[in-house]
């Protein structure tokens, strides 16, 4: 499968590239896809029953009238309204008419999703009168807050924020304990990427406004300058001009630059003797300051026990709730990653008494929101989050949960979080429902979890003419309902139906107050589930009030043998639509007679006869060589009772003899009869596909119980086969001419990938029709062990014409290519599509796909034939990225708080959290990867995964999880920490080794050369370009290793360096970097560092052993006083006794007079620092009165001979004094500012001597050494600009210096510069640099 986005939001594309994980959203015909016509019956299969509800249960007499009305209709206002929220369609508004009490009551529905708004329209009480959201919960952890922080309240009853805010606390707040827990976080990291920029327009236009006040306020100020001096020529006024100047172009240059990560909200935690409570200072977010002070804050505490919730402001309508965790330690303030979790839980269970027809299916349930999706990843699930949701779900005892969640997976029915599943199902007896995917019209499209496992019901999207009408406002609707093109279909890869049963996919439902609307329009598989699950609630609430026993087994049954089917009704429709279109009313009379039937569900394991694995949950014939020949295999049906079931009362007695039906002899042969026990029993089934016609063959063989036929099928045995065309011609092409298409209309092509063949070239011919057609192409490879290979396109055709294609193959395997007409293209024209589809294969077999050059020298041999036609060989390899290893440092393993990490079996999770170190010595994009983890969400053992980036100064600058993005960092330091979750400590220990590769991408790529011979790189000739392969002729060639002169700079050994080599060039034209190519590496061997050229000057010392002896002393000396510690009262005292030993034995020696300054200037300042900064000036002093100046301005004034050895290093010497003349002038100027500055806050300043002349006087000294301007003195001449007043030119060389600093930003510039705005009244400034404070500084590292 690619990594097209499975489940959209309702504004992703069709190629987004790993959004998968996103909620089951397409973006109808614009975007992704919709349903499945009939095609031609094989022979074969023309007398073919299937088992749907008309033929296995009881049919309401009114059954086909009712179906038929589905298809006949007019549009009034009630039937447009109905439409917008459909329920006729599974006759849940039937079955609500006729049992208006069971329409959800005593039932709650655990929506698993982006989270739930409980302001959002009809999510306020169910019908009757009950609380609609019991409970929301973040399960991500996403809008998590530390407050482990705990302060006092002051005299005056205020505390201060962790974001430096003084706030005042309510008196009439209870905290008997008195202390405050405070926290704070950026308010844009609670909000959606829409809400965000919204909230930013419309703050970018208010601080618009004040900035151009401002620019206004200086230009006034510098037209009256230059009105007052009209020539200016003293050198005073020249520089006020400028620093006039300077003040508009900061301005101006500041709304340029101006970028709003939003503002700081202020959190207080405090326990009330009885609850936690929590308060919000969200004053920062309203154009009142009067508004949001946190003392007029209304307390809330955790949502489930006051279901209380509240809103940031009128700006945003966002609302929130918040839960208190670890002892007051953690805050969730919980809001919603997007608008689908809302519209979710309106199609379950919204309740709108004044507007009825626009209710819920069942709006007499109740619900607990999890939020899966997190926020910091747009709304992608994450582990932890579905982990913390099921943990929820069973210990609220939810009767359901709603799942329109997933992605494609590496293995069916399998992993961690489908573990937990299934205890939840097995055990709480939790009836799981999901969407089944929207990566239609391809087979094997279904998504995991709700297409994939067999404790999940997944389920499909249909349209009904109604839903056409209404909701999709189409011109002309459809004659009859039928599945959404986009709907992803089954069979799974291991043989399941993987699409259970259908239900209508789009409404008009709530979404968050912070759309600033009530209702919106979505569709895809994300709206059928909870269409679903909303008609499975109906039938639990009347199963409650009757006392008819819940168990999802027989609610599945129900679910599946009670259905209608959709379309024409063929078996291969099962594919699309599961068992059909789910009928409330009649599954709900099918449970009312299974009042005492066994709660079994039936699991089925397949082998093939000889083969002990795979073991499969159906048959799947697929490739060439499987539908030749006759097959057997070895079903095991396994009865399986809820946990906790009576052994001598359930699994003693149970016993059903159980007849075995094919829906076709001919080709799927089994035993009559089979007798279960509780232990199960297995049987043999012949599969003979060896007379089918090619193409698409779906059959089932299904048990039905002998006492009790009217059940239907207890069991069914799905078996796909797709038989492929085989290419007979000498040409490798394959031409399909003169396919019809309606809207709707899908043709399903089934071909055998002739060995050799490894891409396509494919053209696609529309003609007959007049208005704009759209079609799915897709293709849809399945290999072992490997996500199914799919390529998609959406072709756009507004008149007759010819569209080109390419796509990658594997030779030896079957490729389904579907084509399908979007189901509303083309409505009201009534002209069919006439489409040629032409399939040409092209290849270059090589013994090496992937190569991997070992570090050697050596190059690698490749070998390549045409086995199909001539084709052309240009072999191109291209080294593109480089991945570094890194070990971890650290690794810490602990038990998680038991809030939220406790599992239901009682196991408590643990975290294993891995922490690693990288520099990057230029900014660039990289990507954290880690190969054992990466790419897995649901198909994985591990819990979770989640990586956080930091600086130094505890900014992050990126976070990912199982799917990590490249991210844009600057040059510097950064620590990188991995958490992973999971209950088993031995699989934790396992991984505190693993390495983490940073990759980048190479400024240079590296372009490898292939020779004919062996020996061409060394000899420099015998380069291999290209050449024609002829079938059955061998050629070779070699790829030589990159020469070690173009590796990067930042290389170390062990690095692997990425890239792509290809064989073949495409014949028609494609997008660059598509043709076919395959992954080549190259491990970087250790490199021997070059010596350094360097003359050995020893033998032209003149000294004597002696004198060298006594300077290496000297010199070891002034580096063990460099080591000292300074951190205690002690450490420093003997610091500074051997400091002055040290001068009293070497006086007036520079080197050591600098160093002392240097060990100085890495102390703390201290509460004294009128007295620190004396101590600097004192020791710049010395260091200054060390050196005679004149001596080395004299030298400095003439030319030393290069030459000269001996001149060179008097020259050396000479600089480097001159290097520490500059820094000691540069810190005594530095301490003399500060000194001047703190003037007026030190007791008898009076009696001190003025600075300002000692400060001018140094800085005049300084200019005659070095350019102040130079960025080695720019913190310098911005104190100096600033005592002179000139605050506009002190802040741009601030802003350069900010600018200039590639290095990790310094607290110290920036407090620098806020101080400045503050000196110069901007306060807009002053409040952006604020905000900015935060992010570039934060407190501490977020929590995971």
């Amino acid at each position: 499968m690619v990594s097209a986005a499975l489940y959209k939001t309702a504004f992703l594309s069709r190629f987004h590239e790993h959004s998968f994980r996103k909620p089951l959203l397409p973006l109808d015909s614009k975007t992704r896809r919709t349903s499945q016509s009939s095609r031609k019956r094989p022979t074969l299969e023309k007398n073919r029953a299937m088992p749907f509800s008309s033929s296995a249960t009881n049919q309401d007499s009114n059954g086909g009238e009712e179906e038929a009305a589905l298809h006949s209709f007019k549009l009034n206002e009630q039937t447009f309204l109905a439409s917008l929220m459909p329920k006729k369609e599974i006759r849940a508004d039937r079955f609500v008419e006729d049992h208006p009490e069971y329409d959800g009551r005593g039932v709650v529905i655990a929506i698993f999703d982006s989270g739930v708004d409980p302001a959002a329209a009809g999510l306020q009480v169910t019908s009757d009168g009950k609380p609609k959201i019991l409970e929301v919960i973040d399960c991500t952890g996403s809008g998590d807050i530390d407050i482990s922080k705990v302060v006092k309240v002051d005299g005056d009853g205020c505390i201060v924020g962790v974001s430096g805010r003084q706030l005042t606390v309510n008196p009439s707040w209870k905290n008997p304990s008195g202390e405050w827990h405070v926290g704070c976080k950026l308010v844009y990291e609670l909000f959606t990427d829409t809400l965000t920029s919204r909230l930013k327009k419309e703050r970018k236009k208010k601080w618009d406004e004040k900035n151009q006040e401002a620019i206004a306020e200086a230009l006034r100020h510098l037209n009256e300058f230059d009105q007052k001096h009209v020539k200016v020529e003293d050198t005073s006024l020249k520089r006020i001009h400028e620093d006039l100047k300077n003040r508009v172009d900061l301005l101006r240059k500041e709304a340029d630059s101006y970028d709003d990560k939003g503002p700081v909200i202020d959190a207080v935690v405090w326990n009330d003797g009885e609850l936690w409570r929590v308060a919000l200072d969200t004053q920062c977010l309203e154009d009142d300051s009067a508004s949001g002070k946190l003392a007029d804050f209304i307390p809330l505490t955790n949502y489930r026990i006051e279901r209380k919730y509240g809103i940031f402001s009128k700006l945003d309508a966002c609302s929130f709730v918040t839960n208190v965790y670890d002892e007051g330690n953690i805050l969730s303030i919980v809001t919603d990653c997007s608008p689908h979790g809302t519209h979710v839980a309106g199609i379950a269970a919204a309740f709108h008494p004044k507007e009825p027809l626009l209710n819920g299916v069942a709006p007499g349930a109740q619900l607990i929101s999890c939020k899966i999706g997190d926020s910091r990843l747009g709304s992608m699930e994450t582990g932890t989050g579905l982990t913390r949701a099921l943990i929820s779900a069973v210990e609220h005892k939810c009767d359901l949960i709603n799942m329109s969640y997933g992605e494609p997976t590496l293995l069916p029915n399998y992993g961690r979080f489908v573990d937990l599943v299934n205890e939840a199902v097995h055990k709480h007896r939790l009836i799981f429902v999901s969407s089944a995917g929207n990566n239609g019209p391809a087979l094997s499209t279904v998504g995991a979890p709700g297409g994939t496992t067999s404790s999940i019901i997944g389920i499909g999207a249909y349209v009904s003419p109604s839903m056409a009408a209404g909701a999709h406002c189409v011109v002309e609707p459809p004659s009859e309902g039928l599945e959404y093109t986009w709907s992803s279909r089954g069979p799974t890869i291991d043989g399941d139906l993987g699409v259970c049963v259908s239900a209508p996919g789009g409404a008009v439902a709530p979404v968050p107050t912070w759309t600033l609307q009530r209702r919106m329009l979505m569709n895809g598989t994300s709206m059928s589930s909870p269409s679903a699950c909303g008609g499975v609630a109906l039938l639990i609430s009347g199963m409650k009030a009757e006392g008819i026993s819940v168990s999802p087994y027989i609610v599945r049954e129900a679910l599946e043998n009670t259905t209608i089917s959709v379309g024409a009704g063929l078996p291969e429709d099962k594919l699309s639509t599961g068992q059909g279109l789910i009928q409330v009313d009649k599954a709900f009379e099918y449970l009312r007679q299974s009042r005492d039937t066994p709660r079994v569900c039936y699991e089925i394991t397949i082998n093939q006869a000889g083969k002990s694995n795979p073991a499969s949950r159906g048959i799947y014939l697929r490739d060439a060589s499987a539908c030749l020949q006759i097959s057997e295999w070895t079903v095991q049906i396994d009865p399986r009772f809820h946990e906790g079931a009576n052994n001598l009362e359930q699994l003693v007695p149970f016993e059903e003899c159980v007849k075995l039906q094919s829906s076709e002899k001919a080709v799927v042969k089994a035993p009559e009869f089979v007798l279960l026990t509780h232990n199960g029993r297995s049987f043999n089934v012949i599969v003979d596909p060896t007379n089918l016609s090619d193409g698409l063959h779906y059959y089932e063989l299904y048990g039905i119980e002998c006492k009790a036929p009217w059940r239907g099928p207890v069991f069914r045995v799905p078996i796909t086969i797709t038989k492929p065309l085989a290419v007979k011609e000498q040409i490798p092409l394959i031409k399909f001419l003169g396919m019809s298409f309606l809207p709707g209309h899908i043709e399903r092509r089934f071909i055998s990938v002739p060995l050799g063949a490894s891409w396509v070239e494919a053209t696609m011919k529309t003609s007959g029709f007049d208005t704009s057609r759209r079609f799915f192409v897709d293709v849809v490879q399945i290999s072992p062990l490997k996500r199914p290979m799919k390529w998609e396109s959406v072709a756009t055709f507004s008149s007759p014409s010819t569209k080109n294609f390419f796509f990658n193959v594997e030779n030896g395997r079957t490729i389904e290519l579907a084509i399908a007409q979007f189901w509303s293209s083309g409505i009201g024209s009534h002209e069919a599509t006439l489409v040629d589809f032409e399939i040409e294969f092209h290849g270059i077999k090589t013994n090496k796909e992937e190569l991997l050059l070992d570090g050697s020298d050596a190059p690698e041999r490749i070998t390549a034939e045409a086995l199909l036609s001539s084709e052309k060989l240009v072999p191109s390899a291209i080294l593109k990225k480089i991945r570094v290893p890194y070990p971890a440092i650290e690794s810490k393993l602990f038990a998680l708080p038991t809030d939220r990490d406790k599992l239901f079996s009682g196991k408590q999770i643990l975290a294993l959290t891995l922490t690693y170190k990288f520099k990057l010595d230029d900014g660039a994009n990289v990507k954290p990867y880690f190969p054992l983890l990466n790419n897995r969400v649901y198909d994985t053992i591990f819990e979770s995964q989640f990586y956080m980036i930091s600086d130094p100064n505890k900014r992050v600058h990126a976070l990912g999880d199982v799917y990590p993005k490249s991210s844009k960092l600057p040059k510097g330091e950064y620590t990188l920490q991995l958490c992973i979750r999971h209950d088993n400590v031995q699989y934790l220990e396992k991984m505190k080794q693993l390495v983490l590769f940073i990759e980048k991408k190479l400024e240079d790529l590296i372009r490898l050369s292939c020779f004919a011979q062996p020996d061409g790189a060394v000899m420099g000739n015998s380069s291999f370009k290209s050449s024609v392969l002829i079938p059955g002729e061998l050629e070779a060639f070699y790829v030589a290793p990159p020469s070690k002169d173009k590796l990067p700079k930042s290389c170390p050994p062990g690095s692997i360096l990425v890239g792509e080599i290809s064989y073949g060039k495409p014949s028609v034209a494609i997008e660059k970097g598509k043709q076919t190519s395959y992954q080549i590496s190259y491990v970087v061997p250790p490199i021997k560092v070059d010596e350094a050229k360097t003359k050995d000057l020893s033998s032209y010392c003149k000294k004597s052993v002696s004198e060298r002896l006594q300077e290496e002393v000297r010199d070891a000396k002034i580096k063990f006083l460099g080591s000292l510690k300074q951190g205690t009262v002690e450490e420093l005292k003997q610091w500074k006794d051997l400091c002055v030993s040290l001068k009293s034995e070497y006086p007036k020696y520079t080197p050591l007079l600098a160093k002392i300054l240097e060990c100085l200037l890495s102390q703390s300042a201290g509460d004294d620092k009128f007295f620190y900064h004396e101590q600097v000036i004192h020791a710049a002093n010395e260091v200054i009165d060390s050196i005679d100046k004149d001596e080395l301005a004299k030298y400095f004034s003439l030319k030393s001979d290069p030459e000269d050895d001996e001149a060179e290093k008097i020259k050396k010497k000479m600089e480097t004094t001159r290097e520490q003349l500059i820094e000691a002038l540069y810190r005594k100027g530095l301490a003399l500012a500060e000194i001047g500055a703190s003037k007026d806050e030190t007791p008898a300043a009076e009696d001190r001597p003025e600075q300002h002349d000692l400060f001018e006087e140094n800085f005049k000294e300084l200019k005659r050494w070095v350019d102040v301007k130079s960025s080695k003195c720019s913190l310098l001449l911005v104190a100096h600009e600033r005592r002179s007043k000139r605050l506009g030119t002190a802040l741009k060389v601030l802003n350069d210096m900010i600018q200039d600093d590639a290095e990790t930003p310094k607290k110290q510039l920036y407090d620098l510069k806020l101080s400045l705005l503050e000196e110069i009244g901007w306060k807009h400034l002053v409040s952006y640099e604020k905000q900015w404070m935060h992010v570039r500084f934060p407190p501490s590292l977020p929590l995971f």
